[in-house]
């Protein structure tokens, strides 16, 4: 063993190498990205690595993997969970050979996410086990864990991580490379009573995961990184606190301020370790239930003092004793614990609620396209053209979501991903009168799109796709996609093109314009929006985070009018106010020359550099 400091995505990576996992899939998705990616820098010569097109397909490799009894791991976030749903509700029924991890990275916030999802949910929902660890080394530790739960039992089982977890960084102790373990797959071996899924199968399947669900419960009971720390001469002998998952941290932390109370952790919310709640509950008058997003363990150890008649009073979100939507920190879980056992906040302890009421706000920084992005150009050559006409924007889950902000307004509606191209349509169909657009990313295009395109075209509707293409997966941290030619294996493969896939499905006007181009965007637009049908316009610019430039523009005060109008109707951070003039700040202009080409007087141009 030895010390390392890593974060938490990284010390769940490095627990799989050590566990011996022979292959990994996933789709990019914050805060679950740098699992994949650390697999894939340190992997070991037999573990293969893959960004798979979406969650739906890397259940589908991973399940094929784990039939051969591979150690596999397939990664995402809570929002990829929905995608890989599919598979994942028969794949519970089927079982595995090998030991199969699915990495799902919860976002209580939620910080980069549409939703805050509760994947412990899902695991009841999917009858599959759960492990929620509370630290890094305890993610590195479970993960490892869940490998053995998952070949014990046959059956595929939940990592599921949090931001905080995920974010987080610490020094831990990890194997030696010496130490790992070594899996060899036996090879996929025919049996269609086991793998093909029939209702007669099913129907037996179920009986059984039922019956193994109550003997995990009983294990998970006795599992170590379930606690229940029992205090002797305690001040509060008759209450207790319940907790899990990070907030386990916040709860150890308060407590070295108000005092030890009785305390369950549990890391398996489920099964849940009924015996161990049991032993938890006797005796106490009162709980409080800790924990993100949803009640959980709430709902749990109500059920439980029910069931076993205990006179316990559970309070937690349901009670609104705790509040039930956001994060939790150290401050509010202080204010939940000094409330509950009647203690006055120690001086030196966190911040009250009152108090953080009476702080002032921060300033709000809303986030916003990046100097120089080429979606700029694009949202921008599409609201130009459409002026004045009734038009709908059906936007999309990356960076481009970012097209709703002013000055471009750009996005009308955002669900999920490939979501857009089904919205348009139905407004379409609904109000023929409008021109509907349907914004998506490259990767995004080929994660969950195309199926649109095909609906589209089959019926009949009256469309414009604009595929914004930076040829990489910008948001999540500029992953390869099957248009960009290279795998997360470092392969050099042949481009999947978007244009083909187009023409393939029936498109009969699929156009490539570089976004930059201000004039012959515009044309363009209007071009497709006069058309019948489905249309497609590829915007084709390189993400300027991968591509770099010195180059930057300035302003000729000479020559400009202070109309505004840049800073009015593209909204760049680059272009701002100063001395109530419109200067370039040079530490952000990439030179992309958009704001030149819209510049009424030609004020815009040459190089700040010169």
């Amino acid at each position: 063993m030895h010390q390392e400091f890593l974060m938490g995505n990284e010390a769940i990576a490095m627990g799989a190498i050590a566990a011996g996992v022979n292959l990994v899939a996933g789709y990019p998705g914050t805060p679950s990205t740098e699992v994949l990616e650390t697999v894939a820098k340190h992997r070991p010569q037999d573990t293969y690595v893959e960004w798979s097109i979406n969650e739906k397909t890397a259940m589908e490799v991973g399940a094929g993997a784990a039939y051969t009894g591979a150690r596999v791991m397939v990664t995402m976030k809570q929002v990829g969970l929905n995608v890989a749903t599919d598979p994942l509700m028969s794949l519970e029924y089927i079982g595995v050979k090998g030991g199969m991890v699915v990495l799902v990275a919860d976002d209580p916030g939620p910080i980069s996410s549409q939703t805050e999802q509760d994947t412990r949910h899902f695991s009841r929902f999917s009858k599959l086990p759960c492990f929620d660890p509370s630290t890094v080394q305890e993610a590195y530790e479970m993960v490892q864990d869940a490998f053995e739960y998952s070949e014990k039992y046959r059956t595929p089982v939940f990592l599921r991580s949090t931001t905080r977890v995920s974010h987080g960084y610490a020094s831990i102790n990890v194997k030696d490379e010496g130490e790992y373990k070594h899996n060899k797959p036996e090879g996929f071996i025919k049996d269609t009573k086991r793998w093909v899924i029939f209702p007669k199968l099913s129907y037996q399947s179920h009986i059984n995961i039922e019956a193994r669900n109550v003997e995990l419960s009983k294990d998970f009971s006795s599992y170590p990184k379930n606690l229940l720390l029992n205090v002797e001469g305690s001040a509060f002998p008759k209450k207790g606190i319940a907790t899990g998952g990070f907030n386990y941290t916040y709860v150890s932390e308060a407590l070295k301020s108000v005092g030890d109370v009785r305390l369950l952790k549990v890391s398996t919310p489920h099964p849940f370790p009924e015996e161990l709640a049991v032993r938890f509950l006797t005796g106490l008058d009162e709980v409080v239930c800790i924990e993100e997003l949803d009640p959980v363990i709430e709902r749990e150890l109500i059920y439980i003092a029910g069931k076993y008649q205990l006179p316990v009073k559970v309070y937690g979100k349901l009670t609104l004793d705790v509040k039930n939507s956001g994060e939790n920190t150290l401050d509010s879980v202080m204010g939940n614990l000094t409330k509950f056992l009647g203690v006055k906040p120690p001086e030196n302890a966190a911040l009250t609620e009152a108090d953080m009421a009476e702080m002032p706000e921060l300033p709000v920084r809303p986030p916003v396209l990046c100097a120089g992005c080429p979606h700029r150009a694009s949202f921008y050559a599409v609201k130009q053209a459409m002026k004045g006409k009734k038009t709908l924007f059906a936007g999309d889950i990356g960076c481009y979501t970012m097209g709703n902000a002013m000055p471009l307004d750009m996005v009308d509606t955002c669900l999920c991903m490939g979501a857009g191209l089904g919205i348009a349509q139905g407004v379409d169909h609904i109000e023929p009168d409008t021109s509907c657009f349907a914004f998506v990313g490259d990767s995004t295009f080929f994660a969950a799109a195309i199926p649109g395109v095909i609906n589209a075209v089959y019926n009949q509707a009256d469309m414009t796709l604009i595929v914004l293409d930076n040829s990489t997966t910008a948001m999540t941290g500029h992953q390869p996609h099957p248009g960009t030619g290279q795998t997360m294996m470092g392969d050099v493969v042949n481009k999947v093109s978007i244009e083909k896939i187009l023409k393939g499905i029936g498109l009969e006007f699929v156009e490539t314009v570089n976004p930059l181009d201000y004039k012959k965007s515009v044309e363009t637009v209007k071009a497709a929006a006069a058309l019948p049908g489905v249309k497609a316009i590829i915007f084709k610019s390189p993400c300027i985070a991968i591509v770099k430039s010195d180059k930057c523009l300035s302003v000729d005060h000479e020559k400009c009018i202070n109309c505004r109008k840049c800073i009015r109707e593209i909204g760049c951070p680059a272009l701002i106010i100063r001395d109530d003039k419109v200067v370039i700040d040079d530490s952000l202009c990439t030179g992309c020359g958009l704001c030149s080409q819209i510049c009424p007087t030609g004020a815009i141009g040459g190089d700040c550099h010169e």
